[in-house]
């Protein structure tokens, strides 16, 4: 006896997708950037400085002057003798008038009137050190600025953006099927 039997076969259905990826682009362009930096005003005011030497003394230990200041200095010296002969005289005067008193006037005045004047020994220097007179005034400096702000201009560019859509294509590659059938063993 031959028994029917039974065989099923099945197909699963198969479903295709097709994927294209979206493309995007975004380009940033550089800025526009000028920048201007304006110089600075700076004024500078100066007073010079100022340097007086007077030499007139050197040149007067020298014995180079000139004639007015010669004629001056001989004019000085005659008066400075007249008055120190002046009061010599007056003073070995008074001591005439009391020769009564002790001692000898006479004697020790001409001892004095003829006795010559004893001369210094000693290095000079012409002219003498000090004799310069030098006199500085310095000069001053002012220095005023002004700072001026630099000057930026930007320009910007806006971003390029490019945008291709992806999509997704779906078919059916398999469609599903069942399939009977009898066969007797």
């Amino acid at each position: 006896m031959k028994l029917p039997q039974i065989q099923i076969r099945t197909q699963m259905a198969k479903i295709g997708i097709k994927q294209i990826p979206g493309v995007q682009e975004i380009k940033q362009p550089k800025a526009n950037l000028t920048i201007k930096q304006p110089k600075a005003d700076l004024q500078m005011e100066a007073t010079p400085s100022k340097l007086t030497i007077d030499q007139t003394k050197a040149w007067e230990d020298m014995d180079l002057m000139n004639i007015l200041r010669r004629t001056e200095k001989h004019a000085e010296a005659g008066y400075e003798g007249w008055l120190e002969g002046m009061g010599r005289r007056a003073e070995q005067g008074q001591e005439l008038m009391k020769i009564e008193h002790q001692g000898n006037p006479i004697a020790n005045q001409a001892i004095i009137n003829s006795g010559e004047v004893k001369k210094q020994l000693g290095i000079t220097f012409i002219p003498s050190p000090s004799s310069l007179n030098i006199h500085y005034e310095p000069g001053e400096v002012h220095v005023s600025s002004q700072a001026n702000k630099p000057i930026i201009h930007a320009e910007i560019s806006s971003p390029e953006h490019h945008y291709k859509p992806g999509r997704v294509d779906i078919s059916m590659e398999q469609y599903e099927n069942i399939e009977f059938g009898v066969t007797y063993v």
